[in-house]
């Protein structure tokens, strides 16, 4: 699927493919949980940390877009859904057997002590194009930092919807 392949390549960050390709007021959307990539170094284990805050992280974005008037969110059928280069057409098809227009997919990078990466994208699967990819850095990591990226990600995600 061309929409859901090299997710984590980073080049540059990427502009918004124009918002009218989704037209209706409440979308469907299924969510693939997110990859986590820890390549700064660190001595400290942080991994039950991070796995912690990603699944808060990936709560709340679940909840912030079902809570929206922009998206009805439907649940993928498998636990953990992460999606691969290998199974990037089952996630999708999986997704469009729930009723999804769309699918929301991304992974977060931890670069250093202070920066990680979240890269993003939103793809119409009736399309198989980007509605959305950005890639967003965030400074911290903590709770807090955490939640920040979360809110502003879920924010922009909407508002793109809303446009």
């Amino acid at each position: 699927m061309r929409g859901c392949r090299a997710l984590f390549v980073v080049a540059a960050l990427m502009s918004p493919v124009a918002a009218s390709q989704a037209e209706a007021s409440s979308r469907t959307v299924a969510i693939a949980d997110f990859q986590y990539i820890d390549t700064s170094g660190e001595a400290r284990d942080q991994k039950a940390d991070h796995a912690s805050r990603l699944e808060a992280f990936m709560t709340a974005l679940h909840r912030d877009l079902a809570a929206s008037d922009m998206f009805r969110v439907v649940p993928l059928p498998c636990r953990p859904c992460v999606l691969t280069d290998g199974n990037a057409a089952k996630i999708a098809g999986m997704a469009q057997k729930a009723g999804a227009e769309f699918l929301l997919v991304g992974g977060i990078q931890k670069m250093s002590t202070l920066v990680q990466w979240a890269k993003v994208a939103l793809i119409d699967l009736r399309t198989d194009e980007k509605v959305l990819e950005r890639l967003y850095t965030f400074r911290g990591d903590n709770d807090e930092a955490w939640r920040n990226a979360e809110s502003f990600i879920s924010r922009q995600i909407i508002g793109l919807s809303s446009q």
